[in-house]
């Protein structure tokens, strides 16, 4: 079967809860403080679930409003390709399968277990099937719940993390760029660094070795991306990055000689995101304008694994 011609990223759609709790509100959880919080990591608020919200529910809200504002109907996807680290279910079914009933889609439906890089890995995967005629396109979700996860009297992880989902529709097109390159990789020698504890099912983390990994491979990706493809780094018109910490994006651009104002950030309103972030943030961009036609936008991630990858792409109007 002959490829085809591009896989473009062609409507996106975003879900958070309602519920947002503040730094100031922490601070009456654990011992912190809204400066120290903000100085630390960029965070100023995070959307929680209430507690029979589950994940597949924030996803499905998501996949609604995508819906919504494409125009698109429910009977036109083919299958459907999830992030999370926090499905429904720890063995089966997926929550893919959860949405495939939801929405009456038939076609391949499977969940991707990548941590905060799960949308990375989930968009290539989609990328793949649909490169090779299993499906013409693919709902690409990233979905989490992660306020399941945290241990709310451990001060140095219950700040960081937040819950909601982000989708994209992938599909093939004749005409267009769409999708260029995709970088995956993974350093498993340092997967105990951030974990979900069997035992406990809390986040655990040594943020230091974390936070040296990701400086360091968000730049090791956003260089290769863009060399291998002849970019200069000026002509990244946007660079999306997993919100994870604002101090590791300005370490990043100070360390690799890139402009800090390329990388698009709302970390402040939604804290991590895990799987989640990097489709959030494109829904929140789209809904602003700031996406235009024809622009090179690079997607980068990173996380337990430990994982990382990126996406070089170049944008379409739908």
């Amino acid at each position: 079967m002959k490829p085809p011609h591009s896989i473009q990223i062609t409507a996106v759609g975003a879900y958070a809860p309602s519920k947002v709790i503040t730094n100031d509100e922490m601070a009456e959880l654990v011992d912190t403080n809204d400066e120290w919080i903000k100085s630390h990591t960029g965070i100023a608020e995070r959307h929680i679930a209430e507690k029979g919200e589950l994940t597949s529910d924030l996803a499905y809200k998501a996949i609604e409003d995508l819906l919504r504002r494409s125009g698109r109907k429910a009977t036109e996807i083919d299958g459907i390709v999830v992030a999370t680290a926090t499905p429904d279910f720890p063995g089966f079914p997926s929550t893919a399968c959860l949405l495939a009933e939801r929405l009456g889609s038939k076609g391949p439906a499977l969940d991707v277990s990548a941590g905060c890089t799960g949308f990375i890995y989930a968009l290539e995967t989609a990328r793949a099937l649909i490169a090779v005629g299993t499906m013409k396109n693919a709902l690409v979700v990233g979905a989490e719940k992660l306020s399941d996860v945290i241990n709310w009297e451990d001060r140095n992880t219950c700040v960081l993390f937040g819950d909601g989902a982000g989708c994209v529709l992938l599909e093939a097109k004749e005409e267009g760029v769409g999708i260029q390159d995709s970088l995956l990789k993974a350093e498993a020698a340092g997967s105990a660094s951030l974990t979900i504890d069997p035992k406990e099912r809390h986040i655990t983390m040594d943020g230091r070795s974390v936070y040296s990994f990701a400086v360091r491979t968000i730049g090791e990706t956003i260089i290769s991306l863009a060399e291998r493809n002849n970019l200069k780094l000026t002509e990244l018109d946007w660079i999306v990055p997993h919100q994870a910490n604002q101090r590791i994006i300005a370490a990043c651009a100070k360390r690799y000689g890139i402009d800090q104002d390329r990388f698009y950030l709302n970390i402040d309103r939604y804290a991590n995101t895990s799987a989640a972030s990097i489709p959030l943030a494109l829904s929140e961009m789209q809904h602003k304008g700031l996406l235009k036609e024809g622009q090179s936008v690079l997607l980068v991630g990173f996380g337990a694994g430990l994982t990382y990858g990126g996406t070089l792409l170049t944008w379409h109007q739908s």
